[in-house]
């Protein structure tokens, strides 16, 4: 129990600086595609810190994994940190960088009680939206065959692609463009289906609760009717009383 609770603590101490060093992350993610001019001392720093937030991430993994109770039962249910943990020291692609490391800040924000769904939500469209477009850049603006060379292509691009419009005004040629392609469609799928089942809920929710106050006033009423009737029986009672009498 010790073990658990301190896992807890842990996770709630490191709530706010691990969103914080994300944030930190995209802006050196960011920086070296959105500034041309950037030099490379510029860009080594940028991806240091890359580098640097993935490895917090990681060691937070790894701290969590030491202090749960059940590690079988932690490395079943967080198989996606994993993965995100390892998956850049298989390949360090910047890409990949990216992807690992947005599955782990994900992954921590959800186990926020304080972050509600809806929340949640618009920061992984955003999130999702301002990524895809600097990776798609990232890989896109070189292409010999590319029409995705401005931020603004590639910000149209992602919106399109993440609510599976699809104009087809710009598309991705490189392998590296069509595997963001595909991610964006996914996610865009699915969060989605996280909205539509979240709008659902709520209005079940509030057919429930209006239900349950329509019942709760039928039983009223049945109540104060058979206590009318009760004060009918008596009345009639004493009538024929006091009539015998």
């Amino acid at each position: 129990m010790k073990e658990q609770s301190a896992q807890v603590r842990w996770e709630q101490h490191t709530q706010r600086p691990l969103l914080a060093l994300a944030v930190l992350f995209a802006v050196a993610y960011a920086v070296p595609i959105v500034d041309t001019s950037a030099g490379r001392s510029l860009t080594a720093v940028c991806t240091v810190v890359e580098w640097v937030v993935w490895g917090v991430f990681a060691v937070d993994y790894l701290v969590r994994l030491s202090l749960s109770r059940d590690r079988r039962g932690f490395v079943r249910q967080h198989w996606m940190d994993l993965c995100a943990v390892v998956l850049p020291l298989i390949q360090p692609l910047r890409l990949l960088r990216l992807v690992s490391t947005l599955l782990l800040v994900g992954q921590r924000a959800r186990m926020a009680s304080q972050i509600r769904v809806t929340t949640y939500v618009a920061g992984a469209v955003v999130g999702l939206l301002m990524f895809g477009s600097l990776a798609v850049l990232s890989v896109e603006r070189d292409a010999p065959d590319g029409n995705i060379r401005t931020l603004g292509d590639a910000v149209w691009w992602s919106f399109t692609t993440m609510t599976t419009v699809g104009y087809g005004d710009h598309a991705p040629t490189t392998g590296l463009g069509r595997m963001v392609a595909v991610g964006l469609m996914l996610s865009g799928i699915a969060l989605l289906g996280v909205v539509t089942a979240n709008i659902a809920a709520w209005f079940i929710e509030r057919f429930e609760k209006d239900d349950v106050e329509e019942r709760r006033q039928t039983e009223a009423i049945q109540a104060l009717t058979e206590e009318v009737r009760a004060l009918r029986a008596e009345v009639a009672s004493l009538r024929n009383t006091s009539v015998g009498g």
